[in-house]
């Protein structure tokens, strides 16, 4: 009886196993990594969990990037050791996370965010149990620990499943990920199905990492995409959020919302987005403006989270804004009031945090007030601390065809003169207004040619 038990527990282990790659390490001769490219902190945590008596790899994207030849934005650490037993080893550590467990180690300014391998989250290799899973198939708790072998399986793509030693400068790889990597191929982990329904968020990361990294999503893997793309709509707001910003924010901004858009999985991210690419001027603004905040992105260029939302949500603010003016509401409150609701929309779909609202707010906020040339206006202007983001918003409507390109030119030139030249600009701007006032007045001959006024020049909006 023992017999048949004990051969019924290695046959299944067996099986479990099948679907894996035969494990191959590859030498440091042939993947090229070398520790020193690994920041102290991450090395030093690495290697002091080695000398604890743990296995402990350096893994993810940061190994990804390092065979692409890119810099990681941060380094991870997989380990055999428990969250408790590595919050011992490290005196500045911490335990966080409810979902799966982390360890976050502090060296100075740098964190290092230290994971035990995972193991499957039922008893068998097969999908999760009940009690872990919703009913669309995502999971809720994953606190199980496992193999280093179970913890590649577990993990999203294959490029993101190589685990980097730093003690002997060896890359093991389970699941063929390097060969991937070479091929430039974005492949899940296991059956697509399955596992964009355990996490949705795959979804959007397939399309940001294969943009970011110039790869190819392998065919099976993108097959349910566009059919899964309703499983957003059960994923909590904030992570919707952190997953778009950094979709944003991955240099690759453009590619990314264009093969959103072609594969289905735009809708509900950001409120109608769809019907603003199709808008012509709507779509050339976020066009110009998501290259503009790409080439930011790639010379290393600080970017504003707020300034990026300010730009996606602005056509729907100006639409609705445009609609009050025509229903009989003065221009200023019709734009608070519009601003108050589109951002109240965005909050239930993507949860963008309240400490943005006051930088999108501003920036819509001061966008007429560049419309007003005369007095001390452009002068009080200038002095607001968030002028040059709204500034370079307002070329960005110039740039769209929004505005004329007379009216960005102008106020070029105005920051580039001294003092005494803008005080002649707006003494020539208010001539022009004067002229125009009492002009108006008369009454045209047939035969006068009068100068048609700048729709733009607008003061009192």
């Amino acid at each position: 009886m023992i017999r048949k038990f004990l051969s019924k527990v290695f046959s299944r282990k067996a099986t479990a196993s099948e679907s894996l790659v035969k494990l191959s390490i590859i030498s440091s001769k042939h993947h090229g990594i070398r520790r020193h490219q690994i920041t102290p902190c991450a090395l030093k945590t690495a290697l002091n969990l080695q000398q604890a008596g743990f296995s402990a790899y350096l893994v993810g994207g940061a190994v990804r990037d390092l065979l692409l030849g890119l810099v990681p934005k941060d380094f991870d650490v997989a380990t055999d050791a428990t969250p408790e037993e590595i919050h011992r080893i490290f005196r500045r550590s911490r335990i966080i996370g409810r979902r799966f467990r982390l360890v976050h180690v502090m060296c100075g300014a740098e964190i290092v965010e230290v994971s035990t391998f995972r193991g499957p989250s039922s008893d068998d290799d097969g999908p999760a149990s009940i009690q872990s899973i919703d009913q669309h198939g995502r999971l809720l708790h994953d606190n199980v620990f496992g193999s280093q072998e179970e913890d590649a399986k577990r993990r999203d793509f294959t490029v993101n499943a190589l685990f980097y030693d730093p003690a002997k400068e060896e890359i093991l790889d389970y699941l063929n990920g390097y060969n991937d990597i070479k091929a430039k191929k974005m492949r899940i982990i296991g059956d697509p199905v399955q596992r964009f329904r355990e996490d949705p968020v795959r979804l959007l990361r397939a399309v940001r990492l294969a943009a970011k990294l110039d790869m190819q999503i392998d065919t099976e893997t993108a097959k349910p995409i566009g059919d899964l793309a309703p499983l957003l709509q059960n994923v909590p707001p904030s992570r919707l959020f952190d997953e778009m910003l950094k979709l944003l924010l991955s240099g690759h901004a453009l590619t990314c919302v264009i093969e959103l858009r072609t594969r289905g999985l735009h809708h509900g991210l950001l409120p109608m987005l769809d019907v603003i690419l199709e808008q012509p001027l709507g779509e050339r603004f976020i066009t110009i403006a998501l290259k503009n905040t790409d080439e930011r992105v790639r010379q290393n260029k600080p970017v504003s989270p707020g300034f990026l939302f300010a730009i996606l949500l602005w056509h729907e603010v100006l639409a609705y804004w445009n609609s009050l003016q025509a229903s009989g509401e003065k221009p200023l409150p019709a734009l608070f009031k519009a601003m108050d609701h589109i951002l109240s929309l965005q909050h239930k779909k993507l949860a963008v945090p309240r400490r943005f609202d006051a930088v999108i707010q501003e920036i819509w906020a001061m966008q007429p007030r560049f419309e007003a040339r005369v007095g001390r206006k452009p002068f009080r202007l200038l002095a607001h601390p968030r002028f040059r983001a709204a500034y370079d918003f307002m070329l960005l409507r110039c740039e769209s065809g929004e505005l004329s390109i007379e009216f960005g030119e102008w106020w070029k030139a105005f920051l580039s003169a001294d003092n005494s030249e803008r005080e002649k600009m707006l003494a020539k701007q208010t001539t022009i207004k004067k002229g125009r006032r009492k002009r108006s007045h008369k009454k045209p001959s047939p035969n006068s040619v009068i100068a048609s006024e700048n729709p733009i020049d607008n003061s009192s909006t």
